[in-house]
């Protein structure tokens, strides 16, 4: 579901920067679902009238070269997408987010935790839940092969004031009341 979300987290780039003209998107083109996170996002943005600059990571050290790209650019936001090396990279993307003074969104609330901006997705301690009651459902006997496939249920918008302050954003009253959580 993860993957899914990319449209969502544009439209919410696009409420705290109505004037973006040109969003940016970084994604790690080994993943499996690149490709359909990427037609997606085009679609969306497409439908939004924005223009999509998509940049690819696959190593640590191709992250940095995006964000020079950004400023070059003159675009001013960023989505990183779901993905697991891009996830386990948080604290570089933080930081060069920060550096660059990049608006960005990011799939899972532990990057806003980190000081990211903002971040829309599936509730991860949800998903620990239910993960908690499959174990319990197998360890009682129920074979694996028995157990519906889930998709997340429960999606959080996680806003961090403290950076948006230091990008010198005010985040609309709008976004701030859809919030599940806000960072002070």
């Amino acid at each position: 579901m993860f993957t899914r979300l990319g449209p969502k987290n544009l439209e919410l780039l696009q409420e705290l920067l109505p004037r973006a003209s040109t969003v940016a998107v970084l994604m790690n083109p080994t993943n499996p679902n690149g490709a359909s996170q990427a037609n997606d996002l085009q679609a969306a943005a497409n439908s939004l009238g924005l223009q999509l600059a998509v940049f690819s990571a696959s190593t640590p050290n191709q992250i940095d070269e995006p964000f020079g790209q950004l400023a070059e650019r003159d675009i001013p936001a960023l989505i990183i997408t779901a993905d697991g090396f891009l996830i386990s990279r948080q604290d570089q993307l933080v930081a060069l987010a920060a550096h660059y003074s990049v608006p960005t969104i990011y799939p899972l609330s532990q990057y806003v935790a980190a000081g990211g901006l903002m971040s829309y997705g599936a509730s991860l301690s949800d998903a620990f839940r239910q993960t908690g009651r499959y174990v319990g459902r197998i360890l009682k006997g129920t074979a694996p092969a028995d157990l519906p496939v889930l998709q997340a249920a429960n999606f959080e918008l996680v806003i961090n004031l403290k950076t948006a302050r230091a990008l010198g954003l005010v985040v609309p009253q709008s976004l701030l009341a859809r919030a599940n959580e806000v960072i002070e």
